[in-house]
């Protein structure tokens, strides 16, 4: 695919902390953003996902110059890694407000896009046959309703395995202990592990942990935040014969309410991949 179409339909890049990239895009000036603290899911660059991030930009665009010919070299080192990773100094648009015109009116998927780019990212693998075992399995400490499709914890520790859009089930939902897009309920101060497997053959996915009432909105890694600090895996690319990217998002849920989880990639939480995360006082 052509590098200008690529443009038109990438977003932002947020690289997670397990070392697995995510949506790349760019700003709309040409000039350097001044350095600026990043989230604490932004690693400070250095390593496989860096490395990873460089090549990518370089064989995209050359190392030069993207967009109608305007200088976009600051995006290559490190002052442009941390702004496209959601740093303070990053553009309205990537800390909750509309996304700008250059990046709308396109028909192309831009999970299909970002599945692709990304397909040979660094970071763990799990194979067909894990995933599978994985997305079938209770929980450790769970209790599950399958009549009401709902997985309870009531400990301090919570373990649970997400598998998006797999094989045999419907399309676009997310496989939690063989149930489709359950309902998920923790207590309040419980230390939650989430591992995320893209088990979808062309299309990236990922998991949000975001405030209730967000998937009105068609972009939603756009206008949700995530409701904990760790509590986002941004995108993982589509699965090679070296197996299926997986990641971890680990957080506290320290305060009780209601929330949600869903995929990231623009249209799959219409689409259905969203479910209930509730967090109890008692």
């Amino acid at each position: 695919m052509k590098s200008t179409r690529l443009a038109a339909v990438i977003g932002t890049a947020a690289i997670t902390a397990a070392g697995l990239a995510a949506l790349v895009g760019c700003g709309t000036t040409s000039k350097a953003p001044a350095a600026a603290a990043t989230p604490a899911a932004a690693a400070t660059p250095g390593g496989s996902a860096y490395a990873y991030y460089q090549t990518m930009m370089k064989g995209l665009y050359g190392g030069g110059t993207m967009m109608g010919g305007g200088s976009y070299s600051w995006m290559m080192g490190a002052t442009g890694y941390q702004w496209m990773m959601g740093g303070t100094a990053a553009p309205a648009w990537m800390r909750g407000s509309a996304l700008p015109g250059f990046m709308m009116g396109t028909s192309s998927d831009p999970g299909q896009v970002m599945g692709s780019l990304f397909a040979n990212a660094p970071g763990p693998r799990v194979s067909a046959a894990q995933a599978a075992q994985l997305g079938s399995q209770s929980p450790a400490g769970a209790t599950l309703d399958r009549a009401a499709n709902r997985i309870t914890f009531t400990g301090a520790t919570v373990r649970l395995t997400v598998l998006a859009s797999p094989a045999g089930g419907p399309d676009e939902t997310f496989r939690i202990a063989g149930l489709t897009d359950p309902a998920i309920a923790v207590p309040a101060g419980a230390q939650v592990s989430i591992e995320v497997i893209n088990a979808d053959p062309d299309t990236a996915h990922g998991l949000v942990i975001t405030v209730g009432g967000v998937t009105s909105s068609s972009m939603p890694m756009v206008t949700a935040r995530p409701a904990f600090p760790g509590s986002a895996v941004w995108f993982l690319g589509n699965p090679t014969t070296t197996g299926m990217h997986a990641a971890t998002l680990s957080f506290t849920a320290t305060k009780a309410g209601s929330y949600r989880y869903l995929c990231p990639v623009p249209g799959h939480a219409q689409e259905g991949m969203t479910g209930a995360f509730t967090v109890s006082s008692t």
